[in-house]
């Protein structure tokens, strides 16, 4: 009884330090993860490494601080259950994930995850099947960050057994892979190969995708950081073969395993209630990047120092200082000075139909700028960035989108877009790849 007495006493008194110092709990956070392993499949091929997976990223992430709901080799009825009790547990969290691994089909473009027991006869079977868009619908519910895993892009005889069976009736589009499902704001998502391919199962306990997301998931890195270095592992580990599918759609920095903050509670009362500095930082670190200049991210740095997007300005600035620190102080800087016509070229993807573009550009002391714009569709289009004297850089795009049918996801006319551009400039030519959304190519030709 003393001895309890003295744990009490001891516990008590290292809840009261730590009050003192200013530690918050790890429960001031709610974060919920659904993790589901489908590997005993009884009329398609088995799976050995789901339920390894499944089991082993569940105890990572209660390692993380997650409230894990765990499925391993679910029929229809359970796999339906847990995801109706995910959907209540997300809408009541800060942050929320969710794992799969196991089979999975794309069909005209829906993706679809399956039970064991799946059977796939007709198109209406897929009724049977859970789709990916209710499981990203779900997630959304979350308040701060929303995370979707899915290591499932195998070999699927079932798919092939529809499509011969669709054949026979009416066209349909069953592709191999998944398709691309693009990240709502506020989200990460990663397959574990790109849109359209197949992944390996591995030979190990896990497959070489999840066996790469148990080693960096627990990091202490950013978030976006450490799915970068899920995808660039897998590529490496894979001889340079399976590339992980990677879309982030997430403003400032999110860590899931960050160092300890320690602070000293002030003696002083706090003094009395003031104006929130920092209630209009959002919006103007939205114009400021929309700009994305080095006077506009300085501009940003002296109104809103203390606020969430300082660390990110002074990102930007260090990266336009060291481009500029790059270029010769002699006119060499200006080789790329002109007028040029830059022609975009995007190929389908998905229900998004193919186009291309031509619109003109300037660049004055290494500066690229190029604008377009149709009144009469409310699309408009808007690059920028700096051209160092090696040619090679990252352009941002920004705009509005034109008609529904040649944007993703079928985006109202009007609706705001970004992404970047890998370049690389050579005298009086040019080329780019776009690195978001959608697969496009860029022409460069100076007048």
């Amino acid at each position: 009884m003393r001895a309890l007495s003295r744990f009490r006493l001891a516990g008590f008194f290292v809840a009261l330090v730590g009050c003192w110092l200013g530690l918050r709990p790890a429960s001031a956070e709610t974060r919920v993860a659904l993790v589901i392993g489908n590997g005993a499949y009884a009329n398609a091929p088995q799976l050995a490494n789901p339920s390894h997976d499944a089991e082993d990223v569940a105890l990572s992430l209660k390692r993380s601080g997650f409230e894990v709901i765990q499925g391993i080799d679910l029929r229809q009825a359970n796999m339906q259950d847990l995801t109706i009790r995910f959907a209540r547990a997300a809408s009541k969290a800060d942050v929320a994930m969710f794992y799969y691994s196991g089979h999975a089909m794309q069909f005209n473009g829906v993706n679809y995850l399956m039970p064991i027991d799946a059977v796939l006869t007709d198109e209406a079977d897929l009724k049977r099947l859970v789709r990916v868009d209710d499981i990203v619908n779900d997630l959304q519910q979350a308040k701060n960050l929303r995370i979707l895993v899915l290591d499932s892009c195998r070999d699927n005889p079932l798919a092939d057994s529809l499509k011969r069976s669709a054949g026979v009736t009416r066209g349909a589009s069953i592709g191999r892979g998944l398709s691309k499902v693009e990240a709502p704001l506020g989200t990460i998502v990663s397959f574990s190969t790109q849109s359209g391919q197949t992944a390996a199962d591995g030979s190990g306990r896990n497959s070489p995708y999840t066996s790469a997301f148990l080693k960096h998931i627990e990091e202490p890195h950013e978030i976006g950081d450490v799915f970068r270095d899920i995808s660039s592992d897998v590529y490496d580990t894979s001889g340079k073969t399976q590339l992980p599918e990677l879309s982030l759609s997430i403003i400032g920095k999110f860590y899931l395993n960050a160092p300890v903050s320690v602070t000293i509670a002030p003696a002083a009362p706090s003094p009395a209630p003031r104006p929130d500095p920092c209630a209009a930082a959002e919006a103007h670190w939205k114009a400021a990047d929309g700009i994305g200049t080095l006077d506009a991210y300085e501009d940003h740095l002296t109104r809103f120092s203390g606020c969430s997007f300082a660390s990110l300005a002074r990102a930007r600035i260090n990266g336009l200082k060291q481009k500029t620190a790059l270029a010769p102080a002699t006119g060499e800087s200006k080789s790329f000075d002109g007028k040029w016509d830059v022609t975009i070229s995007c190929t389908n993807s998905g229900k998004a139909l193919g186009y291309t573009r031509t619109l003109s550009a300037t660049v004055a002391n290494g500066a690229f700028h190029a604008e377009d714009s149709e009144l009469r569709t409310n699309n408009t289009l808007a690059i920028d960035g700096q051209i160092p004297a090696d040619g090679k850089t990252t352009l941002s795009a920004r705009g509005t989108t034109g008609p529904s049918a040649y944007t993703v996801n079928s985006a109202v006319p009007g609706s705001p877009y970004a992404y970047t551009i890998d370049a690389q400039f050579e005298r009086t030519r040019g080329s780019g790849k776009r690195n978001e959304l959608r697969p496009c190519t860029f022409n460069f030709v100076k007048r």
